[in-house]
């Protein structure tokens, strides 16, 4: 259930649609024609009905579908494969597994074509092979895993810390500082699932970045995770008053330079290999998208 209180006057299913960008707007339009929308008490059935300042709108969102995820001939970016694990490029715009709205066309979906079926069956059927995961439009390299075994050390290596992580940001603002670290636990919002926020009350979350470039408009970063929660970056950058460019949950109303979402990429992940004991060290190319608003700022 999402509880939100509108901030502006727009069309009830946009403004629904802007606080929540793990469901697509057709989806809360389809909500909002079942009845599943109040405003101040009252059921809206019409999409196009106009919020006012101070509307209190609630939104019941109905339960995941407990149902196998399908194979589907999807193609994937993969950067590294063998018997029992796989490093995929996601595009960005992709969702990593079945859900409320996205019940195909997810990476699992795609993996369970290209492994024919042989995933670890740990986080169940909607979620086989999922170890850790990158959001829908965050673009980048993750890992998915083959068996159980290999599950259960991998998921093991990440809480300890053994698994690096980097990836690259633009954030909106100049950052003066060349390299800090955000020390600052994690929890989620009242009333709104899908968002986080820094609270005292969260899990402990550590965030390391450093500076690569500054623009008039925006800072380039480099960011290292030393914790792994959800939306962590996209959250602690908030904090600091330097959300993520184009990030349509945390800075719906700034300058999205013509993004689908923000402008976040998973760039290099290393790790020992859990079970032949080599280095696995791999870096992908930053996105089109990501290269594409660098060729038009202006450096400072």
């Amino acid at each position: 259930m999402l509880e939100l209180k509108a901030t502006e006057i727009s069309r009830l299913d946009a403004f629904i649609s802007s606080q929540n960008q793990d469901y697509t707007r057709s989806y809360f339009n389809n909500l909002i024609a079942a009845g599943n929308v109040t405003v101040n008490g009252k059921v809206v059935t019409k999409s196009g009905y106009k919020t006012a300042v101070g509307d209190e709108i609630i939104v019941d969102i109905p339960a995941p579908v407990d149902t196998d995820a399908k194979p589907e001939d999807i193609p994937l970016n993969i950067v590294y494969e063998d018997d029992d694990l796989i490093i995929i490029n996601k595009p960005q715009g992709m969702v990593v597994h079945p859900a409320a709205g996205h019940y195909t066309g997810t990476l699992v979906n795609a993996l369970l074509y290209h492994c024919k079926g042989n995933l670890s069956d740990i986080n169940g059927v909607i979620r086989p092979g999922i170890v850790h995961r990158l959001d829908k439009d965050t673009s980048g390299l993750m890992v998915a895993v083959k068996n159980n075994e290999t599950h259960v050390k991998l998921a093991e290596m990440m809480s300890n810390h053994e698994v690096k992580r980097q990836y690259r940001a633009l954030v909106y603002g100049v950052i003066t500082t060349d390299k800090a670290t955000i020390d600052a636990p994690i929890g989620r919002v009242d009333g709104d699932r899908r968002k986080m926020v820094v609270n005292e009350n969260g899990k402990p979350s550590i965030t390391h970045f450093e500076v690569v470039k500054r623009y008039s408009e925006v800072t380039d970063l480099k960011l290292i995770l030393e914790t792994g929660r959800t939306h962590q970056i996209r959250s602690h950058m908030t904090y600091i008053g330097h959300p993520v460019v184009g990030d349509p949950l945390y800075a719906p109303r700034r300058k999205n330079y013509g993004l689908e979402g923000q402008c976040l990429h998973s760039q290099s992940i290393s790790f020992i290999h859990p079970r032949t004991g080599e280095l696995i060290e791999y870096t992908s190319e930053l996105p089109s998208y990501y290269t594409d608003i660098l060729g038009k700022l202006y450096e400072i």
